[in-house]
């Protein structure tokens, strides 16, 4: 561990120079910010703070997308193997991966709160303490999943195909970029079996609702549970070399790891709850949208009548 610091930031310098995780973790979030802020939300600060949780979201999870590109791309050029005949050890090296990743994304999310403040006036981010705990949270936990991710593949281009598998159903079926209630019964149900959706709520409900941490705790269980699974999957799997071969029951392992939320999304499908609490926030925006389109227009008043001029008599 004394090794660590030093480890983390030779992780940091090597991740700024892939262009993956550039795009993922600061081009495409604020790409994403400025579109729901700036069309969706027309500006509006209360429906900005309602998107503001999905949007932190696509920030956070876009971690796992980088990372586990940037693993697989070290161990083809062999810089892993370099690591290797140093005394550091896998959980070293995975760690200082994903603590690296965490210290990279705090300033998208920090500009992103600027930006909201700054630019668009909103004055209200619900409980920060909350939605502090989630980004570290979801960042930790997806980040390990692209640590499992790196584990069980072997080039750059299987690991951007099962990259793509999962991240479209993340992004599209859990909140992140449409709203849960707008989706069709069917891809709702499914939503809460996809650990994005209970960052997305989580999110959105430190920001939105104000909820402490304490009230969202089956989210947050859920995402610590799920990130101490990951991790251990990965340090188990993890290979220095590119001539190291895969365990047969490596991708067992690896799909083990949605246990978690496999349970989850039946108990959620049997209660209801996030789905009732999004379908709320969502009514209340939808219902402020509607108020704001129904009141007419403020008209400037008429300028003041001037008598007129009637000379000296």
């Amino acid at each position: 561990m004394k090794h660590f610091p030093t480890l983390t930031r030779m992780r940091i310098q090597l991740t700024l120079r892939n262009k993956m995780f550039l795009f993922f973790s600061v081009i495409m979030p604020f790409g994403f910010f400025f579109l729901y802020a700036g069309v969706f939300a027309k500006g509006n600060p209360e429906t900005i703070r309602y998107f503001l949780g999905p949007v932190v979201s696509l920030a956070v999870m876009g971690s796992f997308w980088g990372l586990s590109a940037a693993l697989v791309t070290f161990r083809e050029q062999g810089i892993l193997r370099r690591f290797h005949v140093t005394p550091v050890t896998a959980g070293d090296m995975l760690a200082s991966s994903v603590v690296a990743n965490y210290l990279l994304t705090l300033p998208t999310v920090a500009a992103e709160l600027i930006f909201a403040r700054v630019i668009f006036h909103v004055r209200d981010f619900g409980d920060f303490l909350s939605f502090f705990a989630f980004v570290t949270l979801g960042v930790i936990s997806f980040a390990s999943m692209g640590l499992v991710v790196a584990s069980v593949t072997n080039t750059m281009q299987e690991t951007q195909v099962l990259n793509q598998l999962i991240w479209l159903p993340l992004i599209f079926l859990s909140g992140a970029t449409m709203p849960l209630p707008f989706l069709p019964k069917v891809a709702q149900h499914f939503g809460v079996f996809l650990p994005a959706t209970y960052l997305v709520w989580g999110l959105q409900g430190a920001t939105f609702f104000s909820l402490p941490v304490w009230k969202l705790w089956e989210e947050a269980l859920a995402l610590l549970i799920w990130a101490l699974l990951t991790f251990f999957v990965s340090t188990q799997l993890f290979r220095w070399e590119p001539e190291s071969k895969i365990p047969r029951n490596a991708k067992l392992w690896a799909a083990a790891t949605a246990l978690p939320f496999v349970l989850l999304g039946v108990w959620e499908n049997k209660t209801g709850s996030i789905l009732l609490q999004s379908q709320a926030a969502y009514m209340s925006i939808d219902r402020q949208d509607r108020q704001d389109k129904s009141q007419p227009p403020n008209r400037p008043d008429p300028p003041p009548k001037v008598p007129p001029n009637r000379g000296p008599f």
